[in-house]
């Protein structure tokens, strides 16, 4: 289901946007579909997930504490981080630089698993980086997926999309991911977790999760990914 609202019908033009915004909450599907999107309009794919993953790594190899929220926001401050079109064929969706070292692949590893959600719930740690978010996104011809896009790091955004479904839906779709790489999974451990993620992102102080005021509207409870990409598609041509 597609909700326009009457602000997002008024913002709309006839041209392929050169900035897309897709936003919502965990396990929403939002990378799924941006990158789709992306590769379909031949746009960089920009999930900003990965710039609070490249401070976290910095970090850890700096040997910053964690838990020290006033150093880590100095670090995110004064650390160039930069998101660029993927360059190699290695299941890389972009590549991604702090001070031009190229650390694509670093910020997976497990200790940055377990720590990035600490660094990326300090306040000014997320004000730095949405500036350098916004002096990416301003290049434009850039799909980029997070959960305050529309709302604070780019609120000029040609096309905002609120991508969104029923914590139930999101906890089964995520279980069935989890069984089909024929790990175990509990359900209901699962949709404990996301009830709990939207409470912390829709609550928190700076910048919570909340579709912007003309954000195009997506529920995807009854859809399959390709006909919620299908329906995104069609917004942009």
């Amino acid at each position: 289901m597609i909700v326009i609202n009457k602000k997002a019908m008024s913002s709309s033009t006839s041209t392929i946007p050169s900035i897309i915004a897709i936003d919502g909450p965990a396990a929403s599907g939002k990378s799924t579909i941006a990158k789709l999107l992306a590769d379909s309009l031949d746009y960089m794919f920009f999930d900003t997930g990965v710039m609070y993953r490249a401070i976290t790594w910095t970090a850890l190899q700096r040997e910053v504490s964690i838990a020290d929220e006033s150093a880590v926001t100095s670090l995110a401050k004064s650390v160039l981080v930069d998101i660029q079109p993927a360059s190699k064929s290695d299941g890389r969706t972009c590549d991604v630089f702090v001070e031009n070292q190229d650390i694509t692949w670093k910020i997976r590893r497990p200790i940055v698993d377990a720590n990035v959600s600490v660094v990326s719930a300090y306040p000014g740690v997320r004000s730095a980086l949405a500036a350098q978010q916004r002096r990416i996104g301003m290049r434009g011809r850039v799909v980029m997926v997070g959960r305050d896009i529309g709302t604070v790091v780019l609120p000029e955004a040609n096309l905002k999309i609120y991508l969104d479904a029923s914590a139930e839906v999101r906890a089964r779709r995520r279980f069935n991911e989890i069984i089909a790489r024929n790990e175990s999974a509990d359900y209901d451990e699962i949709l404990t977790k996301i009830i709990e993620r939207d409470r912390v992102d829709s609550t928190r102080k700076v910048a919570p999760l909340k579709a912007a005021d003309d954000a195009v509207i997506v529920n995807s409870d009854n859809l399959n990914s390709d006909e919620v990409f299908q329906q995104i598609k069609a917004l942009c041509i």
